[in-house]
């Protein structure tokens, strides 16, 4: 039972960051979200809100990145993108706009003192890149380009995600997926 409360308080730590940011959770919320027992929190978490917050991250990057794994299965890049910026879109519409992305939440707001929270932030980024990348070369194209590609693929969703957050509207999510459609479609046909 004692695991089942600690990834609840992850999995909790990892949608109010989503919707309130770093500054904006605490670990009373996460006890309240999570519906933990008070006392649980330093015990499964003796480094603090640093530890919490540095699994949250660890575990939103890894649904991501898991998520563009089995997506990427089809070996199609187009589809691929266009089911991951659906899953965003679903996502901003059924939170009424107020869902961002942890990472990127983690990402702006800790400091020099987190520096184990910024590596988590990165290493998700990097491992999305990654599998990008290699559905991009599974589909013929160099390494060096699906890299960049799929550099700019994350770059352009994730910001599209906070213009849609802030227009409330996903119109932002559906010009950027035109455009990185339009990318990707001319570098699969001169590959």
């Amino acid at each position: 039972m004692a695991t089942d409360s600690r990834t609840r308080m992850v999995q909790s730590a990892a949608l109010l960051l989503r919707e309130r940011g770093l500054s904006g959770t605490s670990f009373r919320d996460v006890i309240e979200h999570s519906g933990a027992p008070r006392g649980s929190i330093y015990h499964h978490f003796p480094e603090g809100k640093r530890q919490l917050v540095r699994e949250a991250v660890e575990m939103s990057g890894g649904w991501v990145g898991d998520a563009i794994a089995h997506l990427d299965e089809s070996g199609d890049p187009i589809a691929t993108l266009h089911a991951f910026l659906g899953v965003w879109a679903d996502i901003l519409r059924a939170s009424d706009f107020r869902a961002g992305c942890p990472v990127v939440a983690v990402s702006v707001e800790a400091n020099d003192d987190e520096p184990e929270v910024t590596e988590a932030a990165a290493a998700a980024f990097r491992r999305w890149t990654r599998e990008l990348a290699a559905g991009l070369e599974r589909s013929g194209m160099e390494a060096e380009g699906a890299r960049r590609l799929a550099t700019l693929t994350v770059a352009a969703i994730e910001g599209a995600v906070v213009l849609c957050r802030a227009e409330r509207s996903t119109q932002p999510l559906d010009d950027v997926g035109a455009e990185l459609e339009a990318s990707l479609r001319a570098a699969l046909v001169s590959a």
